[in-house]
């Protein structure tokens, strides 16, 4: 009997081929071949790339092996190749996640172990955090007034709260009794710190990181949308301008992919960290 990885396997590889088979019939025109379709199509100036209807699925694979092909192709401004525009774009989310772990492990801690840090604290917790990050957008461009460090900044704004609430949720979820156990031991804050607390708090600090990292790459596609200039969220904006919609779909699954593989690095920490009484 098969596994249950493989069995797995093969009924996800059905589920696509019967996906990419319902999507080749529903844009094959009826009584017409596809070679015919695109004869047509090139007469009339109506091919996917012009704004002339969905693309079929072997239309949008003959885009991305040809964008593939040049993925660091520079060519100006307004010709870069889908992987330097992605390496943009995960560039920024890694600053900016960067900079929200750098502020919010430290202060959860701090308001994890302190009752009173953390009542003092919570209402502009709960103000800040419904906030839509792209809402900063504006007041970052005014004042930062650079492109790509405002879109950072969205990104750090966007990835503190889910850090900073698990980080705080984990340290003062750690049992009183290692607390106290510590304190018979002597130890001092720091190394309480370090390891006792930071050992047992790991797994729901990853947790916030992982919602933080998937949420940044939410908002970096719409943020690039708005400021322009490079990364996947202009790629997809300005191709959609240009009405090459094989190209939008080719981009929406790089978007997939590639946070796919961003959540896949912080699971893959998490069999590090797992914490073990």
């Amino acid at each position: 009997m098969a596994s249950l990885n493989v069995r797995a396997a093969i009924l996800s590889v059905l589920f696509l081929v019967l996906f990419l088979g319902a999507w080749q019939l529903a844009t094959a025109p009826p009584g017409a071949p596809e070679h015919e379709l695109t004869e047509l199509e090139l007469l009339m100036g109506l091919g996917a790339g012009s704004g002339g209807g969905m693309p079929a699925p072997t239309q949008v694979f003959s885009l991305a092996w040809e964008e593939l092909s040049l993925a660091f192709h520079d060519g100006g401004p307004n010709d870069k190749g889908i992987g330097l525009q992605l390496m943009y774009s995960v560039g920024r989310v890694l600053a900016g996640f960067a900079l929200a772990v750098v502020v919010a492990v430290p202060l959860g801690f701090l308001i994890g172990m302190s009752p009173v840090l953390n009542k003092a604290l919570n209402p502009y917790i709960q103000v800040l955090k419904p906030i839509s990050p792209l809402a900063w957008m504006p007041l970052a461009l005014f004042t930062i007034q650079d492109a790509a460090t405002s879109a950072i900044f969205v990104i750090f704004i966007c990835s503190i709260w889910p850090m900073l609430v698990n980080t705080a949720f984990g340290v003062a979820s750690v049992k009183r009794d290692w607390l106290n156990v510590a304190r018979t031991l002597e130890l001092s804050n720091l190394r309480t710190a370090l390891f006792v607390i930071l050992p047992a708090a790991a797994p729901t600090i990853l947790t916030g990181m992982r919602i933080s990292i998937g949420i940044s790459w939410l908002v970096i596609v719409a943020a690039e949308m708005l400021v322009g200039g490079t990364g996947i969220g202009y790629y997809v904006w300005n191709e959609w301008n240009n009405l090459d919609i094989a190209a939008v779909i080719f981009a929406i699954v790089m978007i997939g992919i590639v946070g796919m593989l961003l959540d896949a690095v912080l699971a893959q920490a998490g069999h590090f960290l797992r914490y073990q009484e």
